[in-house]
């Protein structure tokens, strides 16, 4: 991690302060093409990638950066503009049909997109806005025409990647088509500066994309310490909730698809139950969240599943809930499950952990940095549900592991709040500020 971030993060010693200032950026065009930052997280194509962008913009609004969010129309009727807080503008763009669009059907609407945000950026001064920075590769490609064309710096986070996709799908998952690796090259040629969740996403930037070391930097995402937090604990969030007090609590939240392999924990509680028959009075298992992605196209899959591994009595479906809520499912735990086959950070194992809950996660993408093996859960290599059952075997045994590693889990979590994240940001916007007048002045000799 350290040779990109003090790459990147450094500042010249020889830079006086008034210099520094002058260079961050006063206002930045946020791209969200295929996901609003108003969604609900949790079902479709909304999860931590909506989080990540309205925590940072309200973050880096409170530091003096306006964030100006262009995501798409997807119902009729929306305003132009939405305020979501001080300092920070949601901008819907009209682009294709509002309902029923596919994120695979996107490409095509770019153009649409694209042409909205020129006439957003045609009502203003020139100058307007600083700098772009655009989130997963479909805003990429608009942030790098509309960069270009107002000759300001891109900045790009990728969020998840084709290439490291592909090479880790769930059985019957959709590979990434060709189109998206094509474009991800041409973007990450093309941005200013790459923003990695992690030192491992940093180095499948370098080693599956050509990146430039120099342009990419660390920043791990936060969490929101006030909201998740472990607040009255894990008994009062389990009668708010009306689960058993005694219970053992294997949590799932996030997305129902493929690549979040939901179905791996229950697969492992069918075999948690053969070896212990006696354990099904007190086990429920609450999955929590919708249909995304390839699930869409089973989006019951899952309950036959519960059905047929005969668990669908200790099974408990809920709808994707309000952050609020899902703090308190998070406390009500014993553990939160994420046998993920891709996470470039796992936004959610963060914010269990900040509640006071440990986290049973696969050892993919992010998750080693975002959990603390055998100190503030436990990471499984691979995807075997034995493997999985035996760590809740170990829960079932001895309650008060999610006490013990439970506190490890908080006091760890609060070293990722927002406010280190944005300051983190705003430095790589100036580190991209700059590269963007040296590259200028160097193509004008």
């Amino acid at each position: 991690m350290s040779q990109y971030v003090s790459r990147l993060g450094r500042r010249s010693p020889a830079a006086p302060s008034r210099l520094r200032l002058h260079r961050r950026p006063r206002r930045v065009a946020m791209l969200s093409v295929h996901t609003s930052p108003l969604h609900q997280p949790g079902t479709g194509d909304a999860g931590g990638m909506n989080v990540y962008i309205v925590e940072l913009a309200q973050r880096l609004a409170a530091i003096g950066i306006e964030v100006e969010i262009f995501t798409r129309a997807t119902a009729g009727g929306l305003a132009p503009t939405v305020q979501l807080a001080p300092g920070v503008l949601v901008r819907h763009v009209d682009a294709g049909p509002y309902e029923g669009l596919a994120k695979e059907d996107l490409p095509a609407q770019l153009c649409a997109f694209t042409h909205g945000v020129m006439q957003a950026w045609a009502g203003h001064r020139p100058g307007y806005y600083d700098l772009v920075h655009s989130h997963y590769w479909l805003s990429g490609h608009v942030g790098w025409l509309a960069a270009q064309r107002w000759g300001v710096p891109l900045v790009h986070a990728m969020h998840t990647m084709a290439k490291v996709k592909n090479a880790n799908l769930a059985d019957g998952d959709t590979p990434e088509p060709a189109a998206r690796v094509i474009g991800e090259t041409q973007i990450v040629a093309a941005a200013d500066r790459l923003i990695a969740n992690t030192a491992e996403e940093a180095d499948e930037l370098v080693r599956h994309y050509a990146a430039d070391p120099a342009k990419v930097a660390v920043v791990h995402p936060g969490v929101n310490l006030d909201r998740f937090r472990p607040a009255d604990g894990r008994a009062a969030a389990r009668a708010r909730l009306g689960l058993p007090q005694d219970a053992l609590i294997p949590l799932f939240a996030g997305r129902i698809q493929p690549l979040k392999a939901p179905d791996v924990l229950l697969r492992a509680v069918a075999v948690l139950l053969e070896e212990r028959p006696e354990l099904r009075s007190r086990l429920v298992v609450p999955v929590v969240g919708g249909p995304s992605g390839s699930g869409l196209a089973k989006p019951e899959g899952l309950q036959k599943l519960a059905a047929r591994l005969g668990i669908a009595d200790v099974v408990r479906f809920r709808p994707p809930v309000g952050q609020e809520q899902l703090a308190d499912w998070f406390r009500a735990a014993s553990v939160l499950v994420m046998p993920s086959y891709s996470e470039s950070f796992g936004l959610v194992a963060i914010e269990a952990q900040a509640t006071g809950t440990p986290v049973l996660a696969a050892s993919v993408g992010g998750l080693p940095v975002a959990v603390r093996d055998g100190a503030t859960g436990f990471l499984v290599k691979g995807h075997h549900p034995a493997e999985y059952a035996r760590v809740l075997r170990r829960f079932a045994d001895e309650p008060s592991l999610a006490d013990s590693m439970g506190a490890a889990a908080a006091r760890h979590a609060r070293s990722f709040g927002w406010d280190t994240a944005a300051a983190a940001t705003a430095d790589v916007y100036m580190a991209a500020t700059q590269a963007h007048r040296r590259r200028v002045r160097s193509q004008h000799g």
